[in-house]
């Protein structure tokens, strides 16, 4: 367990991403991950309320919609953890500050809470003035709608100027940041961002941890991944580099007895200011070797390998 940033919440080093809730993953089984995730211990789950607009038939918010059932099902409001992220829905673009407060209220109704315990901002808006924005979250916070506040997709001068502000007004301090971050990405956190959250005390939860499935090896050529529901994003990450890394991840996995993804997951453990990775399952049975991740120890020499192999991906 550990502490993020400078708050109370106490949470699991791992986070369960809910992209797939009500995407590649319906109601039950959704609900399925989830027990099997919280008999486990584990008590963090990310989602945002544009999960998953893009898909055919949803409209956006359809993750926090499961998620606050369930929470209400099972009676564990009070138990777990949920971060959500407002500018992307459909209805609610941007992060003007009356779009701030319609999509927070949409996604209190959704999660079946009256509060949100971690709520970031999903992308910069480049059209809306930041001190705008900043003063609206900031008057969440005081209505006790939001606990906490956290900042995602948002390049280091933006995030330095975010931090100006909140000093300069007294807001409430972002204590969470979210960098698409994994072995075979490293250039949107290292260096900068890195520096920045360790210099704040701000938690750092990178998603895209396994590089949508690429880091669990199920994809060696690109024909794996044609018609896959991530063939997009996950195109991106092919190259000679990045399939070196993959071997290597093979290879060790294989010595400690353990499933590819739980080493990738345990390195990004070992980074500057990393409290947890986000990864997401779309069916149960994916579920532990995310779980395994927090008590995986790589030695010296592994970690030096991948951190050889990974810089010469040069993302």
């Amino acid at each position: 367990m550990a502490i993020i940033g400078n708050s109370d919440l106490d949470v699991f080093r791992l986070s369960l991403g809910g992209n797939p809730f009500g995407w590649t993953a319906d109601q039950p089984t959704s609900f399925e991950i989830l027990d099997a995730f919280a008999e486990a211990g584990a008590n963090f789950i990310d989602t945002s309320d544009s999960y998953t607009a893009s898909v055919a038939g949803n409209s956006g918010g359809e993750s926090e919609t499961i998620i606050g059932n369930w929470l209400t099902d099972r009676g564990l409001h009070d138990d777990v953890i949920v971060a959500t992220k407002v500018g992307s829905h459909p209805d609610f673009k941007g992060l003007k500050a009356t779009t701030i407060v319609a999509a927070a209220d949409a996604s209190l109704a959704r999660l079946q809470t009256d509060c949100i315990d971690l709520y970031y901002a999903h992308f910069d808006d480049p059209d809306t003035p930041l001190e705008e924005t900043l003063e609206a979250f900031n008057a969440l916070v005081e209505a006790g709608k939001v606990r906490y506040l956290g900042i995602s997709n948002y390049s280091p001068d933006r995030v330095r100027e975010w931090l100006r502000i909140t000093a300069e007004n007294g807001y409430a301090p972002p204590i969470a940041m979210q960098p698409h971050y994994n072995l075979v990405h490293r250039k949107s956190y290292e260096p900068e961002l890195a520096k920045i959250a360790t210099d704040n005390n701000i938690s750092v939860f990178p998603y895209f941890a396994l590089a949508s499935g690429f880091l669990t090896g199920k994809y060696r050529t690109r024909a794996d991944i044609e018609g896959s529901p991530r063939e997009r994003i996950t195109a991106s990450y092919f190259s000679d580099a990045g399939l070196t890394v993959v071997d290597a991840l093979a290879d060790i996995a294989s010595n400690h007895d353990c499933e590819m993804s739980t080493v990738a997951l345990a390195w990004l453990l070992t980074r500057p200011g990393i409290t947890a990775p986000i990864a997401s399952v779309s069916r149960v049975e994916q579920l532990p070797a995310l779980l395994d991740a927090p008590n995986l120890v790589l030695s010296s020499d592994e970690l030096d390998e991948l951190e050889r192999l990974s810089t010469a991906v040069g993302a």
